[in-house]
């Protein structure tokens, strides 16, 4: 509620096989509904990472598993270039730990560029609901 109330959008960080046993299109909803931006993570259930992208979700994963230790509880993390996300582009993730230290990771994701559009729309269901095309 903190977020919402100050317009924040905000993400998930989470370990290997994320969104196992939950597959149903409400557990991509939620985040969405709730102004999540986007979820970080080592790898995902398949079902629900396409859940995460028909929902606008950006969908992401660390190249390199152990860069999920990098990520402590109370940092802050910013993603940069989503105007320009492409098919294969990585999207650099900019992390402001507590104590005032940085670092830069790049993530990756598994869009394609009607999924892409998906994202750009805010939804798959907004992307119909506009009218565009897209699969």
């Amino acid at each position: 509620r903190h977020y919402q109330g100050k317009g924040l959008r905000w993400v998930v960080v989470g370990d290997a096989n994320y969104g196992e046993g939950s597959s149903r299109e409400h557990a991509a909803l939620c985040p969405r509904l709730l102004g999540g931006a986007a979820v970080i993570v080592r790898s995902y259930a398949r079902i629900h990472e396409s859940n995460l992208k028909k929902q606008g979700l950006l969908a992401l994963t660390f190249p390199n598993p152990a860069d999920y230790d990098r990520i402590r509880e109370d940092d802050r993390i910013s993603l940069v270039g989503l105007k320009d996300l492409a098919p294969g582009k990585p999207v650099e993730c900019r992390i402001k730990h507590a104590d005032g230290a940085t670092e830069t990771l790049m993530l990756n994701h598994s869009f394609s560029e009607p999924q892409l559009e998906w994202f750009r729309k805010g939804s798959a269901l907004n992307l119909f609901h506009s009218g565009s095309s897209g699969a």
